[in-house]
């Protein structure tokens, strides 16, 4: 197999008690409730929750207007006192500010951006075009706000570790083996949804050389047969170093059905010759999200019944090193 292509992506710096983080509704409207319920589990671990009041602006499905997300995202990353931004939630809506925004001023500005869902959007096309590490991972409104919505291992090693370290994947995970084998590649993915809906526009996900996370919620097996089929179709499953399949909530046609969501995947991926496994808890999960940071090297090894994901370098870098990378 080829080696991985140079990668280029900055890491952002790391976030530490004390710093502010920004959160923002890029894409559906939130409740004001639950985005208190989840500032104040930030306040808990030490962080300082800053939102604009115009968050909580509706237009029809949206947080407000196309204009108004847009602003608010390129505020956040200018803003030197914001050391991460954190989504408040998906929903849709994320993908009206692709053309909106002003790249370049994401670009000067690398920073932490956490989210999932919908927000797949903006992760991919921030790792892709504008050169930075993203991070697929708890929400405000979603995860924060809940108790036990949120999984600290992963969130501390990858916002604000600075070495190489290896998810939990042991009994009690519900990871599964699928397909045995052993690959190292970057980490990059997301929502099947909006993997698959990135396809013919002109910001369409990269995917060779990667281990490739794929998760989604309440969506019927056939209509993931359906997407995973549409990427391999269009080449995005050649060259992948492995998959991991998330833990696919609610992804059933009924409770009686005769097969699993896995028999479904294998039919599609089965024949990659890569490592496969399935149920990592990130995303749209029942309980402890994990952050998983996209744009890093990655090593996925799926042998004897067993799963191990290692994450082969950090994710951020100390303000210092960043000041002199970026000086």
């Amino acid at each position: 197999m080829p080696p991985i292509p140079p990668i280029t992506r900055i890491k952002p710096p790391a976030l530490q008690p004390g710093d502010t983080v920004g959160i923002i509704a890029p894409a559906s409207n939130i409740k004001r409730e639950l985005l208190e319920s989840g500032c104040e589990v930030l306040r808990k671990l030490g962080y300082k929750p800053f939102y604009f009041d115009s968050i909580l602006d509706q237009d029809l499905y949206f947080a407000g207007s196309m204009d108004r997300r847009a602003r608010e995202l390129e505020e956040m990353f200018v803003r030197d006192e914001v050391r991460a931004i954190v989504c408040a939630r998906g929903g849709y809506g994320a993908n009206y500010l692709l053309d909106a925004i002003d790249l370049e001023k994401i670009k000067a500005h690398p920073k932490i951006f956490v989210g999932y869902s919908d927000i797949t959007t903006l992760l991919t096309y921030f790792a892709d075009a504008a050169d930075f590490v993203t991070f697929h991972g708890p929400m405000v409104t979603k995860d924060f706000a809940h108790e036990d919505g949120v999984d600290a291992p992963s969130w501390e090693a990858a916002l604000q570790g600075g070495s190489a370290w290896a998810l939990d994947l042991g009994p009690g995970s519900g990871v599964k083996p699928l397909v045995e084998g052993s690959g190292e590649g970057i980490l990059y993915g997301g929502c099947l949804s909006m993997l698959a809906a990135s396809l013919g526009t002109p910001y369409e996900i990269h995917t060779a050389g990667t281990i490739l996370f794929i998760e989604d919620v309440a969506t019927k097996p056939y209509q993931i047969d359906r997407m995973l089929m549409h990427l391999k179709l269009a080449g995005k499953l050649d060259g992948l170093r492995g998959i991991v399949f998330g833990e696919m909530l609610d992804c059933v046609q009924a409770v009686d059905q005769s097969y699993t969501l896995e028999q479904v995947v294998l039919r599609v991926v089965g024949d990659l010759a890569v490592p496969v496994a399935y149920g990592l808890r990130s995303g749209h999960v029942s309980r402890r999200n994990v952050t998983l940071p996209l744009g890093v090297r990655a090593a996925l090894n799926v042998m004897r019944g067993k799963v191990s994901l290692k994450i082969l370098e950090p994710a951020t870098v100390t303000r210092s090193m960043h000041a002199r990378e970026t000086s």
